[in-house]
């Protein structure tokens, strides 16, 4: 008998119940993600140029002719590193940290997901972990925007999810562009270490003063660390706290078996050492000065449409990470920074000395140089941020106010001094049109606000200002300022913000600049005794060169007439009539020696140029008969004849005062001008920067080198002659192993100090003053160019001499012409019938007075 087949058991109200459940939240769950799907597609997701470039902000790279990084300009400190060359700790902390199947998963850990919602949503465990991949932390960093601000709970939740989405979209996104190296490269060039440590090699030079391929398995594993919080594990400020997270990652580490037990448990008691920490800035570390000029000139470079990038946009220097070559060296521009500091620190102890008790910006001057010097104070006070805080608070709204009524004005604060002036003293603009210090249209426009409804809350609230201007800058507060006490070169003192401002301008600046005379590379830059407290570079600007200029004087004589350097010249006070030679005088010019006395004897060209008499200088301008010879070499020399003063007057005067140093130069310019004796007469323009690279390697820029023929190899190897005479056996000069020369100058009233030395391998020109003309020595004894500058030139010398290791050759030694040579050097073999002899110091006993250039 067949048996009766079974009926299946029917599912119990219960099952159904679930069953139904469950296709209900499939449902909602497919719906979900259809419409996040829909909501995505309207919302902004990572394009394909935004993956093929997702990071673009990186520095700019100084680089010193030794391959080693002077600088950095950025917006943000950071600097790229490729997977090749990222250090094995870093790698292997990361992955074992945050993400120990990151070789395993495309982009999105499910299995760290699933981790994730079972432990800490549903067990409620709040050491669940972390379900982000490293490809999705990059993704976010990249690409995601967490801004919930202004939003509820529920929006907040429901935008939490379609950002979350979106990031694990963009992470696959990555995983299929790029290669898990290029992804972990990626990632640790974008994290932002605090204190301006943006990636991992320069979180590396921040926080332990290295490159991140010499990282230590700990210095490593606490900077690893650092990524799930860096403010809260920075090891600057919670020690403690950075040192247990370190050795959690180290403790991963040893759980991925990238470190044994015992290694683990000896790393974990080093304590974490932040000694070599030093935050990057501007204004502090090598070639300070230098790194400024060469923004300056890369932004120049960069605005040249032949210099841009592919499509044709301008390069940032803040942000496209480029290399930027420099001729800099950097032990060179160590011990010109060191020469420098060691000596300026003995001229400044000598000037306080000279000024105790005494006002520069009073003493020795008339009303009106009192009034120039005052207001030169109050410009230096109108800089601070003191004073701009103050201005802006008391000031700001009634100035909105007249910018409104009257758009054609903007007013300065020396405006508003001259209408109140005006206001309690009529006749203030009338005195000052006369002597051309104000137009009538300025004077017009302040006349028409000083009539308007708004005169009255201006005038109260310039008045409640300058009260409390002076208060506040008379008032005595704890503060920093400058002093020779490396390595801060700074102290704590209690001084009012007005003598704070005097202190400083009381500091006496240098400018040093040395140039390799074959190539003309800068190899050393120093604008200013320290960048921090003083910006304004003194390589560029401007000063009065004295008798550093006379050289030039005895090279142009010299190339037109071949004159000897044993030629006699009789020391007296010669005079150029104003209708002598080419000169266009209005009346004659009789200038005196330095001490106001002459000799009355005659002396070589040796000694004329080594003790600087004037009288030879004038002597020898007379017979040029014209400033062009001079001008003309001096062009040639890459000083640019053309080139006029804000007061329309030439910077290399037409007026034979020139033979004397009445022209204002550049230490850059004179440098140059003293490099082409150095380089047989052949001028090699100064340049500091070799080529610039962008970050892929592309050449940007690549600098072409100048030169011109200046002065005829002979006449050149006179001056050279002429220069190391003028210096032979000068302190610190005689003992230098290199064959050497130069020229001392001192400016009217001490105000100027130079040394321009001169080298077959090195060219250093230093200048010693203040940051304004009454900022001088009263003494001629600390005043004049052999004490206040060339001691840096030789201590500079003697420390690249002392060090094997700096490219410097101090056996090198000048041009000299084959014989025959026609300028006669020996003055033992000179002769001339107009002399009857020579003595034993190369001065002659008798000269013929009758003399003319004409007849030699």
């Amino acid at each position: 008998m067949a048996q009766r087949k079974s009926n299946p058991p029917q599912p119990s109200a219960t099952q159904l119940l679930w069953v139904r459940r469950l296709w209900k939240a499939l449902g909602i769950g497919i719906g979900f993600m259809v419409l996040v799907f829909i909501i995505l597609s309207f919302t902004k997701l990572p394009s394909f140029d935004d993956l093929e470039n997702p990071i673009d902000v990186y520095a700019s790279d100084v680089i010193a002719a030794d391959g080693k990084v002077i600088g950095r300009h950025f917006s943000q400190n950071r600097v790229p590193v490729v997977y090749d060359s990222l250090s094995p700790h870093l790698v292997n902390a990361l992955i074992a940290t945050e993400d120990e199947r990151f070789y395993s998963h495309s982009g999105v850990d499910f299995h760290a997901l699933a981790r994730v919602g079972v432990r800490t949503i549903l067990l409620r465990q709040k050491s669940g972990g972390g379900g982000s991949t490293i490809t999705q932390q990059l993704a976010k960093r990249l690409f995601s925007d967490r801004d919930f601000s202004g939003m509820n709970r529920v929006f907040r939740y429901f935008n939490l999810v379609i950002i979350k989405f979106k990031e694990w979209i963009t992470a696959v996104k990555l995983e299929r562009r790029y290669t898990k190296e290029e992804i972990i490269a990626m990632y640790f060039n974008e994290v932002d270490f605090i204190h301006d440590a943006y990636g991992i090699q320069s979180a590396a030079e921040t926080y332990f003063g290295k490159n991140q391929q010499d990282l230590k398995i700990e210095q490593a594993a606490m900077l690893v660390g650092m990524l799930k919080n860096p403010a809260l594990y920075n090891p600057m400020r919670r020690p403690e706290i950075a040192q247990d997270r370190r050795n959690t990652v180290l403790n991963q580490m040893r759980k991925a078996d990238h470190i044994t037990r015992e290694e683990f448990d000896s790393l974990k008691m080093i304590e974490i050492d932040m000694s070599r920490f030093k935050r990057a800035t501007h204004s502090e570390g090598l070639a300070r000065y230098f790194m400024m000029e060469v923004k300056r000139e890369v932004e120049k470079i960069l605005n040249d449409p032949e210099h841009r990038k592919p499509d044709g946009s301008k390069y940032n220097i803040y942000k496209d990470g480029l290399k930027i070559y420099t001729t800099i060296d950097t032990r060179m521009q160590k011990y010109a920074e060191e020469a420098m500091v060691e000596h300026m620190t003995e001229v400044q102890k000598r000037y306080n000395q000279e000024w105790r008790n005494r006002d520069p910006w009073k003493d020795g001057a008339d009303d009106a140089q009192k009034k120039l010097r005052q207001e030169s104070l109050k410009a230096q006070m109108r800089n601070s941020d003191r004073y701009r805080d103050l201005r802006a608070y008391h000031l700001d709204d009634v100035l909105v106010k007249i910018s409104d009524n009257f758009s054609d004005i903007k007013l300065s604060d020396r405006d508003l001094e001259l209408m109140h002036e005006e206001n309690s003293s009529k006749g203030t603009f009338v005195s000052l049109q006369k002597q051309n210090r104000i137009n009538s249209d300025r004077v017009s426009k302040l006349q028409r606000i000083m009539k308007s409804d708004l005169w009255e809350e201006l005038s109260a609230a310039w008045l409640t200002f300058e009260k409390q201007m002076k208060k506040d800058f008379e008032t005595k507060v704890k503060m920093k300022v400058f002093a020779y006490n490396p390595p801060s070169f700074e102290k704590d003192t209690m001084m009012s913000p007005l003598d704070s401002v005097r202190y400083h301008r009381m500091i006496m600046q240098a400018g040093v600049l040395a140039v390799e005379p074959s190539t003309g590379y800068i190899k050393a830059w120093v604008g200013g005794v320290n960048y921090r407290y003083f910006q304004y570079d003194h390589i560029r600007s401007s000063r009065q060169v004295g008798s550093t200029f006379k050289p030039f004087v005895y090279a142009a004589a010299i190339a037109n007439y071949g004159i000897s350097p044993c030629f006699p010249v009789q020391d007296i006070q010669y005079t150029i009539t104003k209708d002598e030679g080419n000169f266009g005088l209005l009346e004659s010019w009789s200038p005196k020696n330095s001490e106001g006395k002459f000799s009355n004897r005659s002396m070589t060209l040796y000694e004329g140029l080594r003790n600087s008499v004037n009288s030879v200088s004038v002597f020898l301008m007379k017979q040029l008969g014209d400033t062009e010879p001079i001008r003309g070499m001096l062009h040639s020399m890459g000083i640019d004849s053309t080139e006029k003063r804000q007061d329309g007057g030439y910077r290399l005067p037409k007026s034979p005062s020139i033979c004397l140093g009445a022209a204002d130069l550049s230490v850059y310019e004179m440098t140059g001008g003293y490099a082409t004796f150095a380089n047989n007469g052949v001028f090699k323009k100064p340049q500091f920067i070799t080529h610039i690279e962008d970050h892929t390697g592309r050449v940007v820029y690549r600098a072409v080198s100048e030169e011109t023929v200046a002065l005829p190899s002979e006449a050149n190897y006179v001056m050279v002659d002429l220069l190391k005479n003028a210096s032979g056996g000068a302190p610190g000069i005689g003992s230098l192993k290199s064959e050497a020369g130069g020229k001392t100058g001192t400016t009217n009233d001490h105000v100027d100090g130079w040394f321009m030395g001169i080298t077959p391998g090195l060219v250093v020109g230093t200048w010693v003053g203040g940051e304004d003309r009454w900022i001088r020595f009263r003494s001629f004894t600390n005043g004049q160019g052999s004490r206040m500058a060339r001691p840096i030139f030789a201590g500079m010398m003697k420390r690249i001499e002392a060090d094997s290791q700096v490219d410097y050759d101090p056996k090198l030694r000048f041009f000299i012409p084959p014989e025959p040579r026609a300028i006669v050097t020996k003055c033992s073999e000179y002769s001339n019938p107009l002399y009857d002899k020579v003595n034993s110091s190369g001065e002659y006993d008798e000269i013929d007075e009758d003399f003319k250039m004409e007849e030699f």
